[in-house]
């Protein structure tokens, strides 16, 4: 079975059942879903769904989108050559339990290489070989890995452009993981000072965490002082916390930027905004920038290694909860959608 997603309302769904093909065609794998993981960045997939076209990863009947997800899965068919039954693979999957790819091999595994998903980024095209055998930071890995690289590749955009000038970064939704990643990021190439903005009931999280060199909630926005040169990184999407910003900061915020949508519900056009108009990042521009300065592999073990290092310090915070079945997916994902997830938990599920 898989979950579909109202393209026009995220926050109504279906699950239908998994149609399982009689006959592989020549190049084709079958792969059963053996777990993957959901977070607020699913939220974004599905906000961004047909801007981005993350609804083209995986079509389905006209209306409806197939949620992407980073996951492992293991192959049971294979008629690619090269390709072996029993492998197992980690990449982004429709969220279900089968998934059947146009599979090309690779050094490292294979790509999609489907005529839908030619204009698709390759990170969101390939799959990687991995151990059969299941390593303890698995599930941290599938939780963290998808959200860290936006993060890495934000804090390098940021600082491969001199932080515009500013000295302190702004984060938004600072209890999410992807701000966290970001924080990380931030405080170890000491890029700027990284300031948290969070709820109140997700202060004293954020500052367990102990990656932002100070830590605000959203109604003293304006206690901050607004002569320092600043840049917002927007991972709520609330219009009016990010006006607020915007307002105080004026000439001294230097640039805004969008990433993520935890507050979706509260966004906003920001067409009267004072100061520089929000950019949303897409991380894959940068990605493919690095690779070519760097080359491939050079950025591929620079982004291991950071990953490696968020991944093994999230274990002071990071708890990995585990779910099976339909109602368990169902049951996270209107979690994620109404924002009632606690920012500690880290869910990994499967059909």
């Amino acid at each position: 079975m898989h979950l579909e997603i109202n393209r026009t309302n995220i926050r109504e769904y279906r699950t239908v059942p998994t149609t399982m093909p009689t006959e592989l065609e020549s190049g084709h794998v079958l792969i059963r879903l053996e777990r993957f993981a959901l977070t607020s960045n699913n939220v974004s997939y599905a906000l961004g769904g047909d801007a981005l076209d993350y609804w083209g990863f995986f079509p389905t009947e006209d209306g409806w989108g197939r949620l992407p997800a980073m996951g492992f899965g293991i192959v049971e068919e294979s008629a690619q050559p090269g390709i072996e039954v029993g492998g197992r693979y980690f990449g982004f999957f429709p969220v279900g339990d089968h998934h059947v790819v146009h599979a090309q091999p690779t050094s490292g595994g294979f790509v999609d290489v489907a005529p839908h998903r030619d204009a698709h980024a390759m990170a969101y095209r390939s799959f990687d070989k991995v151990s059969n055998e299941h390593h303890p930071d698995d599930d941290a890995y599938l939780v963290l890995r998808g959200l860290f690289v936006t993060s890495y590749l934000a804090e390098d955009f940021f600082r491969d452009n001199n932080m515009f000038g500013a000295t302190q970064m702004l984060i938004t939704s600072a209890s999410s993981k992807t701000s966290i990643a970001l924080a990380q990021q931030v405080h170890t190439n000491a890029s700027a000072r990284a300031v948290a903005l969070t709820s109140a009931g997700n202060v004293d999280f954020t500052n367990n965490v102990g990656l932002y060199d100070s830590i605000i909630t959203y109604d003293d926005i304006e206690s901050l002082d607004p002569t320092v040169p600043t840049v917002l990184v927007d991972m709520a999407g609330n219009a009016s916390v990010i006006a607020r910003v915007h307002t105080h900061f004026g000439d001294a915020l230097k640039y805004s930027c969008r990433i993520g949508a935890t507050h979706w519900d509260q966004l906003g056009s920001g067409a009267t905004l004072d100061g520089p108009k929000p950019v949303f990042f897409f991380a894959p521009h940068q990605l493919a920038k690095r690779g070519k300065e760097w080359g491939r592999e050079v950025l591929n073990e620079r982004m291991d290694s950071a990953l490696a290092e968020f991944v093994a310090d999230s274990r002071r915070w990071l708890h990995i909860e585990h779910g099976r079945g339909a109602d368990a997916v169902t049951t996270i994902y209107n979690e994620l959608v109404s924002g009632n997830i606690r920012p500690e938990a880290g869910n990994i599920l499967s059909y």
